[in-house]
């Protein structure tokens, strides 16, 4: 077959097939003319999805006569000041846009620049252009595209349903008012509910934007990103680790004002959460970088939704101390919605249909003594007024709770231990949990979880300035292994001797152990290195070094930490509280899992109809 030209049509309409993926890529091109236009309000208006209907009205420059013939003719652009594709300061650039979609929907652009009287309107329909005409107007530029891809029925019978497409496109602005604070958005439609985003400037301004869009909860639960690193500048918000969601549909990333999805970006924030989120779930973030166009190249996707860093290990170093350094600033601050889930978690008891004969509202009576079966001595002890005086667990018989070998009064509680963010041990329950208080609430902290984090980062910071300490056994503890075992952990004992784990191979089924580390103090010693050459078995060699050696210290940490079952004094109880203050992430277990929860006294209120 000879080669032919294509028709200037079939060309525009292939173009379309690129840039015009559905009726959210046609509003992201036109939302960003109108950005890169100086518009300071856009309003947004759809019907079916997008594909009867997409109306772009901004109150940017305009156009003069000129400009608006040359804005529907392929590679027109006013985007770029000079022919140098390695310094765009824009969001678009190609000058496909309204050609392409011109091309495959009926396409109605009308503008006034500012000095002009009125304005012009022209016309594309199936590629052919009508007009311009006069057009009565306000500053700005009005775009209308109707019944998208009606000339292209294959195409327009992939589209999804008009729930779908308005979804999708409802994203797109939001991506787009997310990177651009200072304009105002609305967002309206037969198909949709409305979204109204007033532009917010100065301090502020971000988290506010943020704020609208995504909700104040993720302001509340998330820390501030602000840190420069080999020309790279990090800005936004990250969530903290217990504030997750299922999917990733919750990040967010914008590389020098541009909405992206990028590989780099994604490992990156894996990475910085490595330590802190729970397996299969996903931190909710927005991303901000600053990078010097000339280091970054936009032009490797037709709809520019992804690129490339030219130097990608800085990029991906400056995103992992960002996130690393406000995680460890927010010290042992976990989310509020591990409280919310926990009030969820909470019934009311209805004892509307309960029998007379069974009733409770004798035993809840203030007037009546507290008789030995009442279940009002289950939950505050018999003859005490005071829950915490002495000799309360063992006389009360309190199912769960535990009676520390020390007791407190609560008058004896100075006004100082109340004032510490996680407040001062009032008892323990189950042999696992610490109930704490301080001055706004009630804390249950999770004993187990809570330490195994400080032994972990404890382990961390001795790793970062050599190996870790040791203490020998007076006596080699022998361990019995299956030969295969063995023969991992004798190939493994130089990278485990960093960590303060010296053994050596002790025949063909046992191995010696000769020194732990000191950090775990009196340790069982056979369940850690059984537990480690399990890992060894799991890990083998293919995982990388850096998740290798922190899977084995999250398993010495697990060895460490204070078992479940343990029975803890008050001072016990209350060093641990003041070390997970003092502790980076201490509000989340190497797990993911929150160390404590936090009912405020308005949230106690709540659970029994004292406040709404």
């Amino acid at each position: 077959m000879p080669i032919r030209q294509l028709p200037e049509d079939l060309i525009n309409r292939i173009a379309a097939g690129e840039v015009v993926e559905r009726p959210a890529s046609v509003v992201k091109e036109l939302v960003e003319n109108a950005i890169d236009a100086g518009a300071a309000r856009i309003v947004v208006t759809t019907a079916m999805g997008g594909k009867g209907l997409m109306r772009i009205e901004d109150d940017g420059h305009g156009m003069d006569g000129a400009d608006l013939l040359l804005s529907v003719e392929r590679h027109a652009t006013s985007k770029l000041s000079a022919d140098d594709l390695d310094d765009i300061r824009t969001l678009g650039f190609r000058g496909e846009a309204l050609a392409s979609i011109g091309s495959v929907a009926e396409l109605s652009i009308a503008s006034r620049s500012m000095d002009a009287e009125s304005g012009l309107r022209i016309e594309v329909r199936s590629g052919v252009r009508h007009g311009p005409v006069p057009q009565a107007m306000n500053r700005g530029t009005i775009v209308e595209v109707k019944n998208l891809f009606a000339n292209i029925p294959a195409r327009l019978k992939f589209l999804k349903t008009d729930r779908a497409e308005a979804g999708a496109i409802t994203d797109v602005v939001k991506r787009l008012a997310m990177a651009n604070p200072g304009v105002h958005f609305v967002l309206n439609g037969s198909d949709r509910s409305p979204a109204n985003w007033p532009a917010v400037n100065g301090a502020g301004a971000l988290e506010a934007r943020l704020s609208q869009v995504i909700g104040d909860d993720f302001a509340q639960n998330a820390v501030q990103l602000a840190t420069a690193r080999h020309g790279v500048v990090v800005a936004g918000l990250a969530g903290l680790p217990t504030y997750t969601r299922a999917n990733s549909l919750s990040q967010f990333y914008f590389v020098n004002g541009r909405s992206v999805r990028d590989k780099v970006l994604v490992g990156a924030v894996r990475a910085a959460y490595a330590d802190y989120t729970f397996r299969d779930r996903f931190p909710v973030i927005a991303l901000y970088l600053a990078v010097d166009p000339g280091e970054v190249d936009v032009n490797v996707h037709p709809a520019k939704a992804e690129l490339r860093f030219r130097d990608a290990g800085a990029v991906r170093g400056a995103v992992i101390r960002a996130v690393g350094e406000a995680l460890a600033a927010a010290g042992f601050k976990a989310s509020s919605s591990v409280a919310e889930d926990v009030l969820g978690a909470f019934t009311a008891p209805d004892y509307s249909s309960a029998p007379a004969a069974t009733s409770p509202s004798r035993d809840y009576r203030w007037s009546d003594p507290v008789s030995p079966n009442s279940g009002y001595e289950r939950v505050v002890g018999t003859g005490h007024s005071n829950p915490f005086s002495p000799g309360y667990g063992a006389q009360s018989g309190l199912s769960g709770f535990t009676e520390p070998s020390a007791r407190v009064e609560m008058s004896d509680v100075g006004p100082e231990l109340m004032e510490f963010p996680l407040g001062t041990a009032r008892a323990q329950m189950f042999d696992n949990f610490i109930i704490a208080q301080n001055g706004e609430g009630l804390l249950l902290v999770d004993q187990h979880a809570a330490h195994e984090r400080l032994v972990y980062e404890r382990f961390k910071a001795q790793l970062a300035s050599g190996p870790v300490a040791s203490q020998a056994q007076l006596i080699p503890v022998i361990i019995e292994l299956p030969e295969e075992d063995c023969a991992r952990l004798e190939e493994a004992a130089p990278e485990l001797e960093r960590f303060g784990l010296y053994l050596e191979r002790f025949g063909p089924r046992a191995v010696a152990v000769r020194e732990t580390p000191a950090l775990l103090g009196q340790t069982d010693i056979s369940g850690l290195v059984r537990d480690v050459a399990d890992g060894l078995a799991e890990w083998e060699t293919s995982s990388a070094l850096q998740d290798r050696m922190d899977a084995i210290i999250g398993r010495m940490a697990c060895h460490g930490s204070v078992r479940s079952g343990r029975r803890l004094r008050v001072d016990e109880m209350n060093a641990l509280l003041r070390d997970m203050e003092a502790t980076p992430h201490s509000g989340q277990c190497i797990h993911g899992r929150p160390t404590y929860v936090e009912l405020k006294k308005r949230d106690i209120e709540r659970l029994f109809g004292r406040s709404r």
